[in-house]
């Protein structure tokens, strides 16, 4: 203040427009991350496959479990057929072999794909 020879009230208002600039340009900054964020989402959304599986339907399972197999190139990746017994609201679905047998196991639907014979 001294040395720019200012009143102490030419110097806070100064402040006060600069503190009013740093609201702006955090909101700018925040608008930015948020485009961002849009951008990110757009381009991670287009690769999403949709899988409308219901009540019912067949399907095969992913095998996630490192199983020892000498033919690892021939294994099979996926195991099934399997019936959908009931779908959760959590993304979780209870499967049944052709047989009728139920598995204990709940199991992410994004691991199942539909069975085609």
């Amino acid at each position: 203040m001294a040395e720019c020879e200012l009143t102490e009230s030419e110097w806070l208002s100064g402040r006060f427009v600069e503190l009013m600039l740093f609201d702006e340009r955090r909101l700018r900054a925040l608008y930015h991350v948020q485009g961002y964020q849009r951008r990110i989402a757009r381009a991670f959304n287009k690769k999403v496959k949709s899988r409308d599986l219901v009540k019912g339907d067949m399907v095969t399972k992913e095998i996630r479990a490192p199983i020892f197999d000498p033919r690892d190139k021939f294994r099979s990746k996926r195991s099934g057929p399997y019936i959908i017994k009931t779908i959760l609201l959590g993304g979780a679905a209870q499967l049944i072999d052709l047989d009728g047998n139920e598995f204990n196991t709940l199991v992410n639907l994004d691991q199942l794909k539909r069975y085609y014979p």
